[in-house]
């Protein structure tokens, strides 16, 4: 998956040719805010398509929601194209634009969350969650996560893709390689063994 540049700029057309002709699965559009912007990306990416020999209609696309206008517009954004895969929230701009701050308690996400969430299902698509940025909290990184999966959002696991033998999928945007995972997996063991990390696995 590839987050090209905003609408907004004039290095979005070139960023869909470069990841089509590169070989990516999906492009994430980021600042969205109408069905019509995914769909002037969804010409882009059809374009590159023919250019570079990719199957028709091979190429996804995923919707990061960034503001209160494009949470508002989740239900058309989600319906918008057949190759629409999903939405997610994007906590920081989102927050911003509400003029407000990420809190750590979720309460300042709750509304986009569940209406992001809610238009997601009726449209059949994905929901995915922000990123959780507090690196140094991991047991309200757990919370979060146990809040976003009793909601209902995507929440995707590591061993399940291991026992199915996918060997590359993505989380929040960034690859995950199988082949990272014995030694992630060590180096958590070997943080719990010596007190750092309490957590599961």
């Amino acid at each position: 998956m590839v987050r090209i540049n905003g609408l907004d700029t004039d290095l979005w057309k070139e960023d869909i040719r470069a990841s089509v002709a590169g070989g990516c699965d999906t492009i994430r559009i980021p600042k969205t805010e109408s069905a019509e912007q995914v769909k002037i990306v969804v010409q882009a990416i059809e374009e590159a398509e023919i250019e570079y020999n990719r199957l028709k209609g091979s190429i996804l696309v995923m919707a990061a929601l960034e503001s209160a206008k494009g949470v508002m517009k989740a239900l058309d954004i989600c319906e918008s194209s057949e190759r629409m895969i999903g939405v997610a929230l994007s906590g920081g701009d989102y927050t911003k634009d509400l003029q407000t701050h990420i809190t750590g308690t979720g309460l300042e996400l709750m509304g986009a969350r569940q209406h992001m969430l809610i238009a997601a299902r009726a449209a059949k698509v994905q929901c995915f969650d922000t990123v959780y940025t507090n690196l140094d909290d991991m047991e309200g990184f757990q919370k979060d996560v146990e809040t976003v999966h009793l909601m209902g959002f995507d929440v995707r696991e590591i061993e399940d893709k291991k026992e199915k033998g996918i060997g590359v999928f993505t989380v929040d945007g960034k690859m995950i390689d199988i082949a990272f995972y014995d030694g992630a997996k060590r180096t958590i063991l070997l943080a719990k063994a010596s007190g750092v990390y309490k957590g599961d696995l």
